[in-house]
């Protein structure tokens, strides 16, 4: 009966360190760049370009800003005289779209941040960029500009309209004119950016949206019924920075003779906003994802 020979340990591949070794060092043929801001950002323009949703929302946007402001400014100018309109400025009867369109920014602002939690979609988006604030910054800053730019060609339009219709009304002023086209824009585009950040804070689509609605019309609706002297304070505080009449103040239409005036509204959607914006990139690096 023969001796089993003991077996020679074998040489480890060239890739494969022996056992006790460290591993020798490996260069791989791919280029490997060190990830910045300006990939997110074109990681979330590819994204809000490619989905229906910002399609659908931004077109039903759209046809409510151009078609009602255009719709107001055909019935007053065919409706009024010439004394009527006097004193009348014809950029404010873009008013009335924008009031309803923001509930399709607000919509699209939930949706960029809160559907991807809803698809899983989410979980490969920071394992792409685990810096999760820089994720939020991009989607915020490719939103905002996506808002901003849609509202201030739809706006632009309706004022050259109603303007060119309402030809017996006053001439608006240079400030009227930035208030009524940039001031709203930038206004529309911030309320559409927080509805972004509670849509992160959230992390639920519908949730989401009924919150923003309800920031939209509640405080306004809530007033309407307060009919008891001793709320007085309370019903001319929820009129006065009711988003309706928020938005209105650029248009010099104000609901109150009181309350916010000039750029006041654009102000304090600013620091709201930023306040969320810090909150949400909070709970963000906290959160499991």
């Amino acid at each position: 009966m023969s001796t089993p020979q003991p077996q020679m340990p074998q040489a480890a591949p060239n890739w494969q360190a022996a056992p006790g070794s460290s591993y020798p060092g490996y260069t791989s043929p791919i280029p490997v760049t060190r990830t910045h801001l300006g990939h997110a950002l074109a990681s979330e323009w590819t994204k809000i370009k490619s989905v229906r949703s910002t399609m659908w929302t931004l077109g039903v946007f759209v046809l409510l800003v151009i078609g009602i402001g255009l719709a107001t400014g055909a019935l007053v100018s065919a409706n009024a005289g010439e004394q009527d309109l006097a004193g009348e400025n014809p950029l404010s009867f873009g008013f009335f779209g924008l009031l309803l369109g923001s509930m399709c920014v607000i919509t699209l602002g939930v949706l960029t941040t809160a559907s991807e939690y809803g698809t899983g979609m989410i979980r490969t988006t920071m394992t792409a960029c685990p810096s999760r604030g820089r994720v939020l910054a991009a989607k915020a800053i490719v939103f905002f500009s996506v808002a901003f730019t849609v509202t201030l060609v739809s706006a632009l339009l309706v004022a050259f309209a109603d303007v060119a219709m309402l030809g017996d009304a006053r001439e608006p002023s240079g400030g009227e004119w930035l208030k009524g086209t940039v001031g709203v824009s930038l206004y529309m585009a911030l309320l559409g950016l927080l509805s972004l950040v509670v849509g992160s804070i959230i992390r639920h689509s519908a949730g989401a949206i009924t919150i923003m609605i309800g920031v939209l019309l509640a405080p306004l609706v809530i007033a309407l019924f307060m009919f008891s002297e001793s709320l007085e304070k309370v019903r001319q505080a929820l009129f006065e920075y009711s988003i309706p009449n928020q938005l209105s103040v650029f248009y010099s239409t104000s609901l109150t003779d009181s309350g916010p005036s000039g750029w006041d509204p654009l102000w304090i959607i600013l620091g709201v906003t930023a306040a969320a914006f810090a909150g949400a990139v909070a709970l963000l690096e906290k959160r499991d994802v």
